[in-house]
């Protein structure tokens, strides 16, 4: 018996980028596009209407954070299968994303082909890592995570906060502010602030629009 054609819901906050997806998939003897979002909450009430096979989703839209998405349609539908697609190479990108349930990782600047390939690989129960994010996985693992606080600390330097404002923000004392940044530094293994803002970029952390 033929197997059903796969069912893909589309989630991206660019409509340009949104619309060439749906184009590449409808054009696949084997698939059909079902849903399409344009932010976090619509891509998970999308998922729970339609109950695609495989999601595309971007890691970064309004409302809700990439790995929040993702946990969410698990929770809903643990058969759903979730391809991150996104510009963002940072390692703790990656690696909350595929802790929150992701099962494949590609970059926006991959071939077509390997994305329509990604989304088969997926549908048959296969993850699709590439070797490269892989890496970055087993990188991450060797480095120390920033507490929740250490990541607010960190947002709210990319502000341009100073310390005693960072404190006033959090309600704690200058001292207590000046410990988690201290804490931020050598997790990091940063130099300094600036040093600190470059790496938490980097490694997907915190995003510009922090």
């Amino acid at each position: 018996m033929t197997e059903t054609p796969t069912r893909v819901l589309v989630a991206d906050d660019h409509l340009v980028v949104r619309l060439g997806l749906v184009t590449l998939i409808n054009n696949q003897p084997d698939m059909q596009v079902v849903a399409e979002a344009a932010n976090g909450p619509e891509a998970v009430e999308q998922a729970r209407t339609h109950h695609p096979h495989v999601i595309l989703l971007d890691l970064r839209m309004p409302g809700l954070s990439g790995a929040e998405v993702i946990s969410a349609i698990g929770a809903a539908d643990p058969s759903a299968r979730i391809i991150v697609l996104t510009i963002h190479r940072g390692d703790e990108a990656v690696y909350q994303a595929l802790r929150a349930g992701a099962q494949g990782y590609l970059l926006k600047d991959v071939p077509a082909r390997e994305i329509v390939e990604a989304i088969r690989s997926v549908r048959a129960g296969r993850r699709c890592i590439p070797p490269a994010v892989a890496a970055q996985v087993a990188e991450r693992l060797r480095k120390a995570e920033l507490s929740p606080r250490e990541v607010e600390v960190l947002k709210l330097i990319a502000n341009g906060l100073s310390n005693k404002e960072v404190a006033s923000q959090l309600g704690v004392t200058e001292a207590t502010a000046k410990k988690h940044m201290t804490g931020v530094l050598a997790k990091l293994g940063a130099r300094d602030r600036t040093h600190a803002l470059r790496l938490g970029l980097e490694r997907g952390i915190i995003t510009l629009e922090t």
